[in-house]
């Protein structure tokens, strides 16, 4: 399955996260996934129909068929991929623990953009 990652190197925070992921993807052999750093190339949001920030806060997946998975979405998406995380992926996808990580998530992304802001990582 094709995909691409769309994230925000510019963000400590977010890059280590994403470097870990891509790491262990790629040690399970998974190659066909496109990381995209949206600091470096800013005008690649408007693949995934989105502006700057709203990538800059929440990471963003596109798939092969063209869905886009944003926040936890995004991440169960590349859980269920990756071998030995895919009952992450399950777990996140339950219907309560959904709902309560996208809150989670969502203010999480919130207070970190915020902090990236202030200290003009971007």
């Amino acid at each position: 399955m094709y995909s691409k990652v769309y994230y925000n190197s510019a963000c400590p925070v977010c890059n280590a996260g994403i470097k870990e992921q891509r790491r262990r993807m790629e040690a399970c052999g998974i190659k066909d996934i496109e990381w995209v750093d949206v600091h470096a190339q800013p005008e690649t949001v408007a693949e995934v129909d989105a502006s700057l920030e709203q990538v800059r806060e929440r990471l963003h997946v596109k798939r092969q068929d063209g869905r886009i998975d944003v926040g936890v979405d995004a991440f169960t998406q590349l859980w269920s991929q990756t071998p030995g995380q895919h009952w992450l992926a399950n777990l996140f996808r339950l219907p309560v623990l959904r709902q309560l990580s996208h809150l989670a998530y969502d203010a999480f992304a919130r207070r970190l953009y915020r902090w990236n802001r202030a200290k003009r990582h971007w």
